[in-house]
């Protein structure tokens, strides 16, 4: 047999704490347990109507069915600007400034090769978003993890970077609302990022799949569209760098409109940035399914209730896990955006969140993401995803005190 060599950027890829995991509920499903899956943050709430009837009137119009280029996004790439600039007031060119993607994991992967340079930093949160790093490691870029402990709220502490390391950094990615931590950012740390990237020559790209998944939106009428809308109560990156010098925000309509499996998202920043990452692109696919794009302009453009229902209906699943857990003696922060717990692990679990993890789904079938997935400094932490009726949630926060009790 031929023996294969493969690149060594595969390496550091081999190593998935939720692949693991999800062979571990295979067994637990094998063995006959009822599986309660909190643990991977995909909607489990349906599409709007509006949006689907967008993409199936779509499917009979053969004009749809071919290769979709740039100029063929045009509309998609307008209201998704005119989304933008009424959630934070700031103009944006749908020619330039925009560019949409297939999901923006796709676009968080695949930026780190218009910017780095094999060797050259990327400044990761820690934890963070697995794809992040994949990105960096496909560029054959190296990491610095910079760790977010809760006494600074979980945000990073930027003076903290080495010289060394910053005069090989070429990009820093954030990402708040935070998965995992429910961390929100206030502008002024934005602005100090900002700050510290322009100085230092870094590209600032910002991961924004939570925009509308917080607890204390305020609700907000325009006039002139006729349209309700969610104004933001957390900031874009764009308005502590309105003049786009050297940011890039990914946006995702899987979480606000529960559109994960249609896989459809955008970037909107530095047109230089935009242009880059489309280079890249044009070299990897095409775009969508123009019906797709439809329906993600039918959801941008539409009424937004469906945006108010989810939030309420999370805010909701929330309050009864948090009840829960306190109720059997796990006092967890009430988190304040996400669809996700972080909650610190009791003993004897406390620096073994895999083994946690692992052995929770083996015994009471309740699957939950371990901290050490994503990233050194989320050990001793669980996070589970609010992706199950209040009922199953409390459910299984039962077998949870169950397992903790049996292991004390």
């Amino acid at each position: 047999m031929t023996k294969m060599q493969f690149a060594n950027r595969l390496q550091p890829l081999q190593a998935n704490v939720f692949a693991d995991m999800d062979r571990a509920k295979s067994l637990a499903v094998s063995a006959g347990k009822e599986l309660i899956d909190l643990s991977l943050g995909s909607s489990d709430l349906p599409v709007d109507n509006h949006i689907i009837d967008a993409i199936a009137k779509s499917l009979d119009d053969p004009s749809t069915h071919g290769y979709l280029l740039f100029r063929g996004t045009q509309e998609f790439r307008q209201a998704a600007a005119q989304w933008y600039e009424q959630k934070f007031s700031i103009k944006v060119d749908p020619e330039t400034e925009v560019l949409p993607l297939i999901g923006s994991q796709e676009g968080t992967a695949h930026l780190p090769l218009a910017i780095l340079n094999p060797g050259d930093f990327a400044l990761l949160l820690d934890p963070g978003y697995p794809s992040h790093a994949g990105g960096v490691y496909l560029a054959s870029g190296q990491i610095y993890p910079m760790p977010l402990k809760a006494e600074n709220n979980f945000l990073p502490v930027l003076t903290d970077i080495p010289a060394s390391v910053l005069a090989q950094s070429r990009m820093m990615v954030l990402s708040y609302p935070h998965n995992p931590t429910n961390a929100i950012a206030p502008l002024s740390f934005f602005q100090e990022a900002v700050a510290f990237c322009q100085k230092h020559n870094i590209v600032l790209v910002h991961d924004f799949p939570y925009v509308d998944l917080v607890f204390t939106q305020d609700e907000t009428f325009n006039p002139k569209s006729k349209i309700q809308n969610l104004k933001s109560s957390v900031p874009s990156i764009l308005q502590a760098d309105p003049e786009k010098s050297v940011s890039i925000e990914f946006f995702t309509l899987s979480k606000s409109y529960n559109m994960g499996g249609f896989r459809i998202g955008y970037a909107i920043g530095n047109a230089r940035l935009i242009q880059a990452l489309r280079q890249v692109k044009a070299t990897v696919d095409f775009n969508q399914y123009l019906g797709i794009l439809n329906g993600a302009i039918a959801a941008l453009t539409g009424n937004q209730d469906g945006v108010k229902k989810s939030v309420a209906i999370f805010r909701q699943r929330r309050d009864a896990f948090i009840n829960a857990l306190h109720s059997i003696g796990w006092n967890v922060p009430t988190p304040e955006a996400t669809m996700y717990i972080w909650a610190k692990l009791p003993e004897p679990w406390s620096n073994n969140s895999i083994k946690f993890c692992t052995e929770l789904v083996k015994e009471t079938g309740v699957a939950a993401s371990p901290g050490a997935g994503f990233g050194p400094a989320g050990e001793g932490y669980v996070r589970f995803a609010l992706v199950q009726e209040p009922a199953i949630l409390e459910t299984a926060v039962s077998r949870i005190a169950e397992f903790i009790n049996s292991s004390v």
